[in-house]
């Protein structure tokens, strides 16, 4: 990777991502990409090069791409799940049509393609423990729907056009650099907020119900790695299971209790969040990431607890 572009540069994955690649490949060699209305700011727009990105319009991209002389696109433009299926129509045409634009504007342009699928790609036929790396994928929600047509497209234009396409399944992400905005795990973040402001947490998610979970810091660098590993080890290509821990929500709340005495949780369920959460994997296997590129985790969910913890009592005493 020489010249690399992300879109979505100011969400959940790419306002951090971008910072990570700048750091890594020098700030004027990654352009933050940006739709009208989220525009960057700070650190994000001071530290390299932005431009309008927006998938839906292919010229637009390819015309950035040639501006900047891109060979690597991180296509981070999505919906998030319970957002998504509020708003199906937009799901699909920012998913779908705009994966579409990236990768007609790669194959034209000799760039390789980083867009993420998530364990939203499997369904509530899928084995959900352990989810193999191949199994089957009938999701019922758009989002997911999304994502198993994410991988599919992503693999036919590497088998039919040569384009060096790469995606991982991401889990559930925790930060506490971006807010959550609308996953079906997102819970997982918010209970920290609470703990740290020292409230009690209002969990939308039934106790028992374990999801596979991953720290930002690993999930950067899952992305960053895939795309440099030798292609020429990668079998599955789009998308590989990755993992670093499963839980319920009892099991957050009680390593967070640890830390913070007298911290107090209660369920009330939100009845599309549950419903979701159920259809998805309790834990994945990620042998096939650890055998074709090296992948693992650096963070569990006791490592992830305290550093989560620190760095949000930092960041809410600015």
């Amino acid at each position: 990777m020489k010249n690399i572009l992300i879109i979505g540069s100011t969400g959940q994955i790419g306002s951090e991502l971008t910072a990570e690649l700048r750091k890594q490949y020098g700030s004027s060699h990654v352009v933050a990409g940006y739709i009208p209305g989220a525009e960057p700011k700070g650190e994000l727009a001071e530290g390299g090069p932005s431009a309008l990105a927006d998938v839906t319009n292919g010229e637009q991209l390819e015309a950035v791409v040639r501006q900047y002389s891109i060979d690597t696109i991180y296509n981070l433009a999505a919906l998030l799940s319970v957002v998504a299926e509020q708003k199906p129509r937009l799901a699909w045409k920012i998913g779908i049509d705009g994966l579409w634009n990236v990768l007609e504007v790669a194959r034209q342009n000799g760039c390789a393609v980083f867009t993420p699928s998530s364990i939203g790609s499997f369904g509530p036929n899928t084995p959900h423990e352990l989810t193999p790396q191949d199994t089957i994928q009938r999701p019922r929600t758009i989002y997911g729907v999304s994502k198993v047509t994410t991988e599919l497209l992503s693999d036919y234009y590497h088998t039919k056009y040569g384009v060096d396409t790469r995606s991982v399944r991401f889990p559930g992400l925790i930060s506490y650099v971006t807010p959550p905005g609308g996953g079906t795990t997102d819970y997982a973040v918010d209970i920290f907020y609470s703990a740290v402001r020292g409230e009690k947490f209002i969990c939308p998610i039934a106790k028992g119900t374990r999801m596979d979970m991953m720290y930002m810091p690993d999930a950067l660098r899952a992305a960053m790695e895939l795309m440099e590993a030798n292609p020429d080890k990668l079998i599955h290509r789009n998308g590989f299971n990755v993992t670093a821990m499963s839980f319920a929500p009892e099991n957050i709340f009680q390593q967070i209790q640890r830390r913070v005495p007298g911290f107090e949780m209660e369920y009330q369920v939100d009845t599309l969040k549950q419903a979701i959460a159920e259809s998805w994997p309790n834990s994945l296997d990620d042998s096939a990431a650890r055998q074709e590129w090296g992948w693992h985790p650096n963070y569990g969910i006791a490592a992830m607890t305290r550093d989560m913890l620190e760095k949000l009592t930092e960041k809410l005493k600015k």
